[in-house]
């Protein structure tokens, strides 16, 4: 059984003011409100492996999903404060190879958004009754490509 670390204390940059609803060691809940005199957001974020996804794709401990309230995917803001939370994750939490933002799997729009937002389309998954396609934002250690192909890492 895989072991799920407890989820980073995270300090969210940019013009967002955030309080802690709730906070666990494998869920928590928060309160975003931009600069604008906008709503606020209620953003859940959880490990992967302790969550929903963890048998949708092979989990990462240290893996984290970003979920917004469905009336706030389409936001404009959206991408912004996707962005700032994937950033603020893996500022806190070094170890975090993949944060995860699934959207329906129709959605293009959603997908847009989240692209927007530095996430690149990984896979598309079944999860109990919905598909929903998975989008992962990932820091640079993960996605280096040494272009030494006739070199053998590690060797």
């Amino acid at each position: 059984m895989l072991a799920v670390p407890a989820l980073p204390d995270l300090t969210v940059e940019g013009p967002w003011q955030v309080t802690v609803e709730t906070w666990s060691r494998r869920e928590g809940r928060l309160r975003v409100r931009g600069a604008e005199a906008d709503a606020d957001t209620v953003v859940r974020i959880e490990r992967c492996a302790a969550g929903r996804l963890r048998d949708a794709y092979p989990v990462g401990a240290h893996d984290v999903e970003l979920v917004l309230e469905p009336e706030q995917q389409r936001a404009r803001r959206a991408p912004a404060l996707l962005r700032a939370l994937a950033l603020a994750v893996h500022a806190a939490d070094v170890r975090c190879r993949k944060v995860v933002y699934a959207v329906e799997e129709d959605d293009r729009a959603g997908m847009d958004r989240a692209e927007a937002a530095g996430f690149r389309y990984v896979v598309d998954t079944d999860l109990q009754e919905r598909r929903l396609s998975l989008l992962v934002h990932e820091p640079a250690w993960v996605t280096h490509t040494d272009m030494d192909l006739d070199r053998v890492p590690g060797s």
